[in-house]
């Protein structure tokens, strides 16, 4: 009711708004002032001088709440019985007199006026709505779905009140019969699968407990097991999984769909680009090597192969310690691949990718920064993939101690693609080079341009180095402690960890308690995890959580000593204590929903 009252509050404000000045305030305007400052007599004793007037839906409405408010039910009772006399058609009053004496403790008879009124309900599809809606307007949900069933009852299959029930149900917290409701719909009219979807999906983004989403996955799964040839409930199964980001889930649905429509591929290679995006990097490759094995599309497996490549790159690479013979195995099946599809565009990306692979993995700069002139000399006709190649470019520059080439070729991109993402990607680079290198109040400047920037991943980027920024400025504009960070930053970017961990331990001992010290930890730890030095990296997100936890990195630390249980040391009770904690400790942190969807499959929850 509250918030019918404030929609109605808004309603009012835009139809009677009239010029402001001292006579222009108009008694409907005078008495809402007194019903929202809660006023109620003097707000009832205007609105009945103005129903008297103008007997409208919106004077009756503040006129019965005000009396409501007042504990005047006789009052109230005259004017609704009135009402109903004068509209013996309009299903509000009906449904306002049992209200009424809900009000006065007389359950039972208002039970009496709310059933004879389903029972007497026509069977037209105007009437069924008015009588759910004046049942809703007044919370009684149990009764406006009584309601619609009785309308299906009547009007199936012209009108089977299935988006309107669906609905209540999800109100009410019955998420087993909202999944029935519209897997009912899909059912008897496949037309409104991008409707149940489109709806579906508000739902699931308020699903912080994840009960629709199992009560939908649980609905659905039966369904596909007693009609494994239903492609519609394949399809939807599908779309779920990906909605919940369970890509494992997702390839299998996938993998029957492309055999059952013969669709050669397509669509698991979709799947696969989703999965490496999302960081499911073993299901991306499993994908793509499907897709290899069964397509007979030669461009689509030539693609394939190079996104195989890329997820097994990215996998490797968060794979701690790092190996260097898997490393140079990658680099064998890079050069043989590329070998086999000659310089053509589909192998442009992978010459990019094996070019990062040399020079930041390999030491093998001057082959890189070969292969990258070649390569941008060949995207001359593709100014984006051009780009790309100069930020990786540049990237490599940094890495070997030439800031000021690495700068020159940022600027080139960001000034090519200034409102575009790759040119917010280039003045995000540009900005971490002069942070780097000590320019800080100049990268604050272009972070903070940045936190603006329509990528979210660039945006937050931003701001978080910004907030390192401004927050380890001392008083006096000193930068000594974060210019020693950022050094310590710098050394890590050029794979040199152990140099990295001797400056922050400097930094450490020389200012104990500076602001810029669950930073440095933080640093340090994520040094430790590329490392393989999971204990001392699990010692060092302790530290931060119980000294710094009220802190910026809080939960950042939180959240990351989660996934050093669950990925690292394969310790799922201690991976779900964490996310746990990290759920009670900081519900609003960015890190939340993760937290909580790996809390959950750890459980048990997603298995099917």
């Amino acid at each position: 009711m509250k918030k019918l009252f404030i929609l109605l509050c808004i309603v009012s404000l835009v139809l009677f708004r009239i010029p402001v000045s001292a006579q222009a305030v108009t008694d409907e305007q005078l008495g809402l002032m007194y019903y929202n400052n809660k006023e109620f007599d003097k707000a009832a004793a205007l609105f009945d001088r103005l129903f008297g007037e103008k007997p409208n839906l919106f004077n009756y409405t503040y006129l019965i709440q005000s009396l409501l408010e007042l504990n005047d039910f006789d009052q109230a009772e005259k004017i609704v019985k009135k009402q109903a006399r004068r509209f013996p058609d309009d299903a509000r009053y009906v449904v306002d007199q049992g209200y009424l004496l809900l009000r006065t403790n007389q359950g039972n008879k208002a039970a009496k006026i709310f059933e004879q009124a389903i029972k007497d309900l026509p069977a037209e599809q105007r009437k069924v709505a008015e009588l759910a809606n004046s049942f809703i307007s007044r919370r009684e949900n149990d009764y406006a779905i009584r309601t619609y069933l009785k309308g299906r009852q009547m009007l199936a299959p012209q009108y089977t009140f299935g988006f309107e029930l669906s609905n209540l149900y999800e109100i009410s917290g019955n998420f087993d019969k909202m999944a029935e409701e519209y897997l009912g719909l899909l059912e008897t009219n496949p037309e409104f699968q991008n409707q149940v979807q489109a709806r579906l999906q508000n739902s699931l983004n308020n699903d912080p407990e994840g009960l629709k989403s199992e009560a939908f996955r649980t609905a659905l799964l039966r369904k596909v097991q007693s009609n494994p040839d239903d492609v519609m409930m394949s399809e939807m199964m599908l779309w779920l999984s990906i909605q919940l980001k369970d890509f494992e889930a997702a390839l299998i649905q996938a993998r029957a769909l492309d055999r059952r429509l013969d669709e050669n591929g397509s669509r698991v290679f979709a799947l696969g680009g989703l999965s490496v995006n999302n960081g499911n990097y073993k299901t991306g490759a499993e994908a793509y090597q499907y897709v290899i094995d069964r397509s007979s599309d030669m461009g689509l497996v030539v693609q394939s192969k190079v996104e195989l490549l890329r997820a097994d790159y990215e996998q490797l690479i968060r794979t701690y310690p790092l190996s260097l013979p898997a490393l140079k195995n990658l680099e064998q099946r890079y050069v043989k691949t590329l070998d086999e599809a000659n310089r053509n565009p589909l192998s442009f990306p992978l010459m990019r990718n094996l070019a990062h692979l040399q020079a930041f993995y390999l030491d093998n700069t001057e082959g890189a920064i070969q292969l990258l002139e070649e390569l941008i000399t060949l995207t001359n006709n593709n100014k984006l993939l051009q780009a790309e190649c100069k930020l990786e470019l540049a990237d490599i520059m940094l890495f070997t101690g030439e800031p000021w080439e690495a700068t020159l070729l940022y600027s080139q991109v960001d000034k090519a693609f200034k409102n575009e993402p790759i040119g917010h990607e280039a003045r995000f680079r540009n900005a971490k080079l002069s942070f780097y290198i000590g320019e800080f109040n100049w990268a604050r400047a272009q972070l903070d341009v940045l936190k603006a920037a329509t990528s979210k991943l660039i945006a937050n980027d931003a701001m978080a180095m910004s907030l390192i920024i401004s927050d380890n400025i001392d008083m006096d504009s000193s930068t000594v402690q974060l210019g020693t960070y950022a050094r310590a930053d710098l050394l890590l970017y050029r794979n040199q960890p152990d140099a990295a961990i001797a400056v922050l331990d400097s930094l450490l001992q020389a200012w104990p308690g500076h602001p810029i010290t669950d930073d440095a930890l933080m640093k340090k730890a994520e040094i430790r995890m590329k490392q393989g030095m999971f204990s001392e990296a699990e010692t060092l997100y302790k530290q931060v959580i119980s000294e710094y936890g009220e802190g910026i990195q809080g939960d950042d630390a939180q959240y990351r000593l989660g996934l050093l249980y669950e990925e690292q040391m394969k310790d799922n009770t201690k991976a779900m204590a964490a996310y746990q904690e990290m759920l009670v400790k900081y519900p609003g942190s960015v890190f939340s929903v993760e937290a909580r969807k790996r809390f959950r499959l750890l459980r048990g929850d997603m298995v099917n």
